[in-house]
């Protein structure tokens, strides 16, 4: 999975609150190197990081996992449209069904979300 959406997100988020990179180093008992790092793509942050960043930055942490979540989704879907043959059991079986449907329908909702702000 790449990082990059999510580095750019941060390090802009990061720019709007006019903080320097040292600051959020400091504010999370990190090296200044590892903010260069996430902002760079270079290695993906911790949900430590992102719970704390989010409170740094005044912003909700889905705001700040937006790219992130767009990448996810769209390794998902192949994923999910391949997955293999349910097992015999009917309780398994149903259970499996429901949560793979409404897997698709909140996958499906993402996009729709996605596309309506495009």
């Amino acid at each position: 999975m790449k990082t990059n959406n999510i580095a750019l997100d941060l390090k802009v988020a990061r720019h709007k609150a006019g903080l320097r990179q040292l600051d959020c180093a400091h504010l999370l008992g990190v090296h200044k190197t590892r903010i260069s790092n996430i902002e760079n793509g270079r290695s993906a942050p911790t949900t430590l990081e992102v719970a704390t960043l989010s409170l740094v930055y005044g912003k909700p942490m889905e705001s700040l996992l937006a790219g992130l979540l767009d990448e996810v989704v769209d390794e998902l879907i192949p994923r999910l449209r391949s997955i293999p043959t349910a097992p015999t059991s009917i309780a398994v079986t149903f259970n499996r069904t429901h949560t793979l449907s409404q897997l698709a329908i909140r996958l499906e909702a993402l996009i729709t979300t996605e596309n309506g702000r495009a």
